[in-house]
Order: C-alpha cells, then structure tokens, then sequence
C-alpha cells in the first residue's frame, strides 16, 4: 500500500520490532479507492483535515482511553446508545476512523444494528454478504464478509440481507465462533461492534456478552439518569469503560 499523506498526522509512536512488522503487514493490506477530505465530511466521518479539531481530538482522547483500558490488545469494543437516535452509530464510525489513523493498528467495524445499519454508506461497493448471511450460510468464510471502506486501515462489515431473526442470528454458536475468528486473525486489528440502542432491544443484552469493553452514547439533555443506569446494567457495570456524551 503506497503511503498516505493522511498518516503523516497520526501521533507519533514508540517504535519496537513488533510494531515494526505490524506496520509491514498492514502497509501490504489492499485498499479501495480512498474518499476524498470533502465526502468524508458529508459523511461526517472524522479525518485527519477536517476543520473541526475539537471533535477530531475528541475521538483521539477517546482512542487514547479505550486503548488504555485494553491494554493495546485487539479488544471487542461495544458501542451502543441509551436511547433510538442518540448517535451511537455516529460513534461508532468516526471511532474505527480515529483508531485507524494509527499505522500500526487497524479497524474493523461490524454492523450489528438490525433496526437502522449505518455502515454500508462507508462502502465503495454494494456487498454480496454481510453477517446475517454469513451467520445462515456455513459455505461463506469470514473473509467474503469483511469489505475495504475507502478509509486506509479500516475494513468493516455491513449488517446483510436477513435482518428478520436478530436475537436468534447473535445467540447462535456460530456468531460466538466469528467472534473469535475475527478477534484472533489478526492481532494489530482493534474490533468495533455498531450495536442497536441498549433499552430497544434485546440483541444488545446478546452482543454485550461478546465485548471486553463497552461504550454508552449519551444523547445530552434527552435521557434520565434511570435511563444511563438502565443502559449500564443491560451490558454489565464492568465492561462498561465510559458514557459518551452526544449533543
């Protein structure tokens, strides 16, 4: 992969042999054509030249915690909202963007959100598959499910065609086993999961049990403090690493 004038800008990082190989893998990963500075703010998806730095150092702060709490590993990250429309998918997009600003790390981030999936406007292509398909066809390997997403270093995977059984797609053995596939194909890749508001349905309750961590989208001055509380003991107070607050 030719090198990007978009990574000149990520933080400077400690070097050491591991990081040196990671790098080298990943500067070999194959790109689609990259959105241009301009579509990626219609797309209010952060960048390393958007004008808005406060929001751009925002999610930079927040990577910075996230990989703190983690340890730098290849986590499963959560990311939900307290309620319908609080920007939990916002979030979670414009988070993978921010982790994969880093050249020694990548992204990949999985639609789960059955009800209103986000992720396919990243796309350059229409997808054959995504994970409900991938969940109903033992013929599909994981590899024909994740996309490039014209953003270097990210990769995601759209939520697919049958969005009918949700709670039955994600409770199966087979979602646990591509869990764990994905989680330990790739040991530079930090893992983030879109997943529906955390009181409107029960997929979130499912999907929490596959995280290490977990974040909560607080839409500001539209929720309740019982609805934050609520929200906290759906995914479990432990794996819960901080609220978010949306305005």
């Amino acid at each position: 992969m030719a090198e990007n004038n978009q990574d000149k800008v990520s933080e400077p990082l400690i070097d050491s042999p591991s990081r040196q190989f990671a790098r080298q893998q990943i500067r070999k990963m194959t790109e689609v054509e990259q959105w241009e500075p301009g579509e990626l703010d219609a797309l209010k998806i952060i960048h390393p030249g958007i004008k808005n730095r406060d929001l751009l150092n925002s999610f930079r702060e927040l990577r910075t915690q996230l990989m703190q709490k983690t340890g730098g590993k290849n986590a499963v990250c959560l990311v939900s909202s307290v309620c319908k429309g609080g920007g939990g998918s916002f979030v979670s997009l414009n988070l993978a963007a921010t982790i994969a600003l880093d050249i020694s790390k990548t992204a990949l981030l999985i639609d789960c959100n059955l009800y209103e999936p986000s992720v396919e406007r990243l796309m350059r292509v229409t997808p054959d598959y995504g994970l409900t398909d991938y969940l109903e066809d033992v013929n599909l390997d994981v590899q024909d499910i994740i996309y490039s997403a014209g953003i270097p270093r990210l990769r995601v995977i759209p939520v697919g065609c049958n969005t009918e059984a949700g709670a039955e797609h994600f409770i199966s053995a087979r979602m646990g086993d591509f869990i764990e596939a994905v989680r330990t194909r790739y040991p530079d890749r930090f893992i983030i999961i879109d997943a529906p508001p955390v009181g409107l349905a029960a997929e979130t309750r499912i999907l929490a049990n596959y995280c290490d961590v977990a974040l909560l989208v607080v839409p500001y001055g539209r929720v309740t403090p019982q609805q934050i509380q609520s929200g906290i003991d759906t995914v479990g107070k432990d794996k819960v690493a901080g609220l978010v607050f949306n305005d």
